[in-house]
């Protein structure tokens, strides 16, 4: 994804490719499209798909650094899209997240690495990086795998922050925690 509605890619044949869109939302349908065409043409999805859709301004975000996130997560179904199972996108409160705390799902954590403010992304996420085996009662059947299009709103860097409030940055290789998140709609009942 590039500024003024520019995509580049390369081919199998590592061949650079760039299309320009018509518009910025062109550009974005086209990247989820892409996203989407590589999933399934995947054997086996063993880690998170992501594809930027806007790329945002500023420095990358990491563990230890403190987001506002608008985002729509789907379930993945009969190779594409299936119903929306929550969202935060036109509601009041968006959500707040420390990255590497363990409050979301280890596939958020992993897929909004290095994403900007102002930066949209769109994530697929495998089952054992999502709900697993359990799902979420009522919302995610078990064994799910999930589709996300999450913005990135406001952005605390964890070097910004003074180091008497706890932050710690260094979050990356700690084992993974429950992948049940606590935020707005999810509970671990």
């Amino acid at each position: 994804v590039q500024p003024n509605n520019y995509s580049t890619f390369y081919d199998d044949q590592r061949q650079n490719w760039s299309i320009m869109f018509e518009s910025e939302k062109a550009a974005m349908d086209f990247s989820k499209q892409v996203c989407i065409a590589k999933c399934n043409s995947s054997p086996v999805l063993e880690s998170v798909l992501y594809q930027d859709l806007l790329l945002g301004e500023g420095q990358g975000v990491e563990g230890g650094d403190s987001l506002e996130v608008a985002y729509t997560g789907w379930l993945f179904q009969n190779n594409g899209l299936g119903q929306v199972f929550d969202s935060n996108v036109n509601k009041d409160k968006l959500l707040r997240l420390k990255l590497g705390s363990g409050k979301v799902i280890k596939g958020w954590e992993e897929g909004m690495m290095g994403m900007k403010k102002g930066g949209r992304r769109y994530l697929i996420i495998p089952p054992a990086w999502a709900y697993g085996a359990q799902g979420v009662t009522g919302r995610v059947p078990p064994d799910s795998t999930l589709v996300f299009e999450v913005e990135v709103t406001r952005v605390k860097l964890a070097k910004e922050c003074s180091a008497s409030d706890g932050l710690t940055v260094s979050s990356r290789d700690s084992p993974a925690p429950s992948p049940v998140p606590s935020s707005d709609g999810f509970s671990a009942d």
